[in-house]
């Protein structure tokens, strides 16, 4: 990964997912949780919703951060509901297949948490700590803007989870 961002605003909070298609609205339902808390997401820390435009995540990492905590749904096989903290590995742009690295610039609106993390740091703007909290979706393919019982009922431990990675984060930063 990349140290691009070293020295830079603190941590950025970003809700994913499309809001229209039920539990793939999480990362969203996430971040408005955390926005209604005083607290935020702790001191330093900066909360956005980027959607499902992965280009909107790579103009904000622009501005310079030291840490970044992506919140999405994530389809591991797990019980819905299930909550995971992820360390991604994001691969070189230049290791990936030609017709990977086209299909990519083809369409930079619509990059999913991987691509737009392949992005960043081809851009050397990813920060050198990533982190994703991911929520096992139970249905993503209805069209609707209500979440899952099961998903409505992880949002206040995965905000709960993004306040400790914010703060843990945050402490690395400091002693880096």
């Amino acid at each position: 990964m990349s140290g691009g961002a070293a020295g830079g605003r603190g941590v950025l909070v970003a809700g994913m997912g499309n809001v229209l298609r039920r539990d793939d609205g999480f990362g969203v339902a996430v971040v408005a949780a955390l926005e209604a808390r005083p607290e935020g997401a702790g001191p330093g820390a900066r909360l956005i919703e980027v959607g499902i435009g992965g280009i909107g995540l790579i103009q904000e990492l622009m501005e310079g951060y030291e840490a970044l905590v992506l919140v999405d749904a994530v389809d591991r096989g797990g019980e819905p509901g299930t909550l995971y903290v992820l360390e991604p590995e994001v691969p070189d742009i230049g290791a990936l297949p030609a017709e990977e690295r086209r299909i990519m610039a083809a369409d930079m609106h619509e990059l999913v948490p991987s691509r737009a993390l392949v992005m960043a740091a081809a851009l050397d703007v990813l920060p050198p700590r990533v982190r994703i909290v991911g929520c096992q979706p139970a249905e993503t393919e209805e069209l609707s803007t209500e979440l899952s019982a099961v998903v409505t009922a992880a949002v206040p431990r995965a905000a709960d989870a993004v306040l400790r990675l914010v703060a843990e984060m945050t402490e690395e930063a400091v002693r880096a």
